[in-house]
């Protein structure tokens, strides 16, 4: 019978009165892949930063080859082999990849950056990496910076690797060549451990998949036997409907008309060129691109909130049958038109809601202005308070809870509910399910589906590929500030999407 690489015995981790991880046990043999699936707060990376010494378990047993071990470090990590790629690299930009390679690798006779170059260039032919040894980090792409991570670790001699949501800034393409260099690991007998929540990836390239939820360990399946309904109710703890019931659009009339638009950044460099583009009544039109890539810009130029150097956003009243130009107007000014921002930072309660007051003053700061009293009138904004925390199943003691003391999941609901509330004309929603669990995320499809269907024009800023091809219209590419293309979310594949999304246009190319 085959030894495990590494075994885990009833690993459990607290932070206060949190319980991070409760009494979890995992397997992973040699040349195996297995999938940790769970969703936000679920103890995932808590568990693998204990295997990569990076967190101490409070209890529990880590065997490597059968022999229980003590890992107090990274350094004691790397001693066992084991190495783990981090959702946030940690590389020095003015270093080349083999500096940064090398970079905390002993050697008692010195550096030998030429005789490490040339190890770097064997382990990549090896294993199918595409890298430049010389390469400077900062002229890097995402998916080459995260090579140089992988190789770096597989330089120190790792044959355990561990992977932090590792696709979650790669494009389609990107993303099937990490996976194929993966496959060749595998069939050199290294054991992978890749954390994440997407469930199709999962089932393309795994063996096996732990599901954890809330920190404890659910079970172990062979990937050949389940499928996403039953890895979703291991994750969830209850049957989810992952169908996304998307309508067609009717009766739709242009709503927002944006014609060459440009925007610089403090820095004068133009982060956004030669934008045109339709929004209209009674559609969801998807904005996808590579993160950074100018979605903020453009969302926070319409709302107001970004100063636009050239171009127009001419917005067609439905109440008053006008066209208004709103970079002639503030952004007070553009929300009283109907014209919603639903902006979900990586800081939740630094834009848009105010940690130290309860729900309901969050559900009045949008409307406090319009008071004509000294004393402000709570009754509707407590009544949309308790609405929001019914229909989006917030959790919280009360409507007069803090903001600050709900989870980062519940602050967004919070935050995307109250901005829905409002019944606006135009709803921009960017990044409205990150970190939610599968079933709000749900929650929030179905609640955009049912704006359109009200008319409302619905611009959706989203990280899942699958998920805008399900829900959305229409998808408008964004590469570089640039749009790349706009096209039918019905027909296009993600393949398609994915060349757009690394395409650098010359011309704003738009069909749309």
């Amino acid at each position: 019978m085959a030894v495990p690489a590494i075994e885990l015995r009833n690993i459990t981790k607290t932070f206060g009165d949190i319980v991070a991880n409760k009494d979890v046990c995992l397997t992973v043999n040699r040349g195996e892949i297995l999938s940790i699936l769970g969703e936000n707060g679920s103890g995932k990376t808590t568990l693998m930063n204990m295997i990569s010494g990076i967190y101490f378990p409070d209890h529990g047993q880590i065997f490597i080859d059968g022999k229980e071990v003590v890992i107090r470090s990274p350094k004691d990590a790397y001693d066992y082999k084991i190495g783990m790629i981090h959702q946030h690299f940690k590389l020095v930009d003015v270093f080349s990849v083999a500096e940064n390679i090398v970079l905390g690798t002993e050697d008692e006779k010195g550096y030998n950056l030429k005789k490490s170059v040339g190890q770097i260039k064997a382990i990549c032919d090896k294993y199918g990496f595409e890298l430049d040894p010389e390469k400077k980090i900062y002229q890097m792409s995402v998916s080459e910076k995260q090579t140089v991570e992988i190789v770096k670790v597989l330089y120190k001699g790792a044959d355990i690797l561990i992977l932090d949501e590792p696709t979650a800034v790669l494009t389609p393409q990107e993303t099937e060549k990490l996976f194929n260099v993966l496959r060749e690991m595998k069939k050199d007998g290294k054991s992978i451990i890749i954390i994440t929540h997407k469930l199709h990836e999962v089932l393309s390239l795994s063996d096996k998949v732990a599901v954890l939820r809330k920190g404890e360990y659910i079970g172990t399946v062979n990937t050949a036997e389940t499928n996403e309904a039953q890895l979703t109710e291991m994750m969830v703890g209850k049957k989810v409907s992952l169908d996304i019931d998307r309508s067609d659009p009717v009766n739709c009339e242009d709503r927002l008309v944006v014609e060459d638009l440009e925007c610089m950044n403090r820095e004068g460099i133009k982060v956004l060129s030669n934008i045109s583009f339709t929004a209209k009544s009674g559609e969801i039109l998807g904005i996808a691109g590579i993160a950074g890539s100018g979605q903020k810009e453009l969302l926070e130029a319409i709302a107001g909130l970004q100063k636009v150097n050239s171009g127009r956003i001419i917005y067609n009243n439905p109440k008053t049958g006008q066209a208004d130009n709103l970079r002639d107007k503030t952004p007070m000014q553009i929300r009283d038109l109907g014209v919603r921002l639903s902006f979900v930072p990586e800081d939740r309660l630094g834009m848009g809601l105010v940690g130290n007051m309860d729900i309901v003053d969050n559900m009045m700061l949008r409307s406090y202005r319009r008071g004509k009293t000294l004393f402000l009138e709570r009754k509707k904004p407590r009544e949309l308070a308790l609405r929001i925390i019914k229909d989006l199943e917030v959790v919280t003691p009360s409507a007069s809870t803090q903001v600050r003391r709900l989870s980062g999941g519940n602050v967004q609901k919070v935050l995307v509910g109250r901005e829905i509330a409002s019944s606006p004309t135009v709803l921009m929603a960017a990044y409205p399910v990150r970190g939610l669990d599968i079933n709000s995320s749900y929650l929030i499809y179905n609640l955009l589906n049912e704006q359109k269907e009200k008319g409302v024009a619905v611009i959706f800023v989203g990280e899942d590929l699958d998920v805008l091809l399900e829900l959305c219209d229409r998808i408008m590419v964004i590469s570089s500030g640039r749009i790349s293309g706009i096209t039918d979310a019905r027909t296009v594949t993600k393949e398609e999407i994915g060349i757009l999304m690394t395409k650098n246009t010359k011309e704003g190319e738009t069909d749309g």
